[in-house]
């Protein structure tokens, strides 16, 4: 029987397939298309400490093979999501991951505990809501000049070591591609105690309105994300793995099963879909499908056989 399973630590996914931060909300609108607990896991709306309002002006811009966004991290807080969004993520038979931002090392801090927190109150009542966390480190640091956390590394190892304290719940580290090394950046992630790294998020870049003369975005740059960016994704992933023992989760411009099976080969043990979301509002669906059928037709039994082969 082919075997789609997983493994990040003690979290199982049914399958590999996990829906990527900004891409899915927190799931209910995707769960009138179709059953999302068939994911392998769901990566919530990336959240911060205190409710986000977002950037102002364009946020979205498709671009040839992907598209641009500068959404600014909208979003209604921790505390907002643990009361109104935890009850539904209670009744989801998949790994639900918590997308964490943050502006300040403190923010992030209160945010990881606020989290444990409410796991910890649910585990006593019986009920889980939150499997995992994914810190976001590509947010700006306020106090350093706007210069985002994952960069550098030392900036990037305060955050994780902070959190890793703050939290029992298994840690994902999402990395930038824009870090000096992503190697290395990842290697300390898993020295400071991260259970995963995740990789890569969106690729900084720029449209320009020619008759307007000015960018399209009213913060001039945007992340770049789809098709496009999947060589390059994919070969940081295959960097990243050679150089971890921690397993990795692989995102970038997937958009059918082959894409899957060449993030495995470079290393992944799970990836994440994002813009095929908006391409195709059953991509989780489809994508499973479109994954068993293929590991059936080249008699793949389970992901273990291929996995890191290249």
């Amino acid at each position: 029987m082919t075997n789609l399973s997983a493994k990040i630590g003690n979290v199982h996914f049914k399958n590999p397939i996990v829906m990527a931060s900004g891409t899915f909300g927190f799931g209910h609108e995707y769960g009138k298309m179709y059953d999302v607990s068939t994911l392998g896991g769901i990566s919530g709306k990336g959240l911060t400490l205190h409710p986000k309002a977002g950037n102002p002006g364009i946020r979205v811009y498709e671009t040839a093979s992907g598209m641009l966004n500068s959404v600014g991290l909208e979003n209604p807080g921790i505390e907002a999501f643990l009361a109104k969004e935890c009850p539904y993520w209670e009744n989801l038979d998949t790994v639900r991951i918590v997308n964490l931002g943050g502006g300040t090392l403190e923010d992030y801090v209160l945010g990881a505990e606020l989290i444990q927190q409410d796991a910890d109150a649910r585990q006593r009542a019986g009920t889980t809501a939150v499997d995992m966390i994914e810190l976001n480190i590509s947010c700006p640091n306020v106090k350093e000049g706007g210069i985002a956390f994952g960069i550098k590394t030392p900036a990037a190892q305060e955050v994780v070591r902070a959190v890793r304290r703050a939290t029992q719940l298994p840690l994902a580290v999402k990395l930038s591609p824009q870090a000096e090394d992503i190697a290395v950046m990842a290697q300390m992630c898993e020295a400071e105690g991260a259970d995963a790294v995740s990789l890569i998020n969106t690729i900084s870049g720029m449209k320009i309105d020619v008759r307007k003369r000015s960018s399209v975005f009213n913060n001039l740059y945007a992340g770049l994300s789809g098709p496009a960016i999947k060589p390059v994704a994919l070969r940081m992933v295959h960097q990243v793995s050679k150089n971890v023992n921690i397993p990795v989760m692989g995102m970038g411009g997937i958009t059918s099963a082959t894409d899957i099976i060449e993030f495995i080969m470079a290393g992944a043990t799970v990836v994440q879909v994002g813009t095929y979301n908006f391409m195709n509002l059953r991509a989780g669906s489809t994508l499973a499908d479109e994954l068993l059928q293929f590991m059936e037709e080249e008699k793949i039994e389970s992901l273990d056989e291929i996995r890191g082969i290249i």
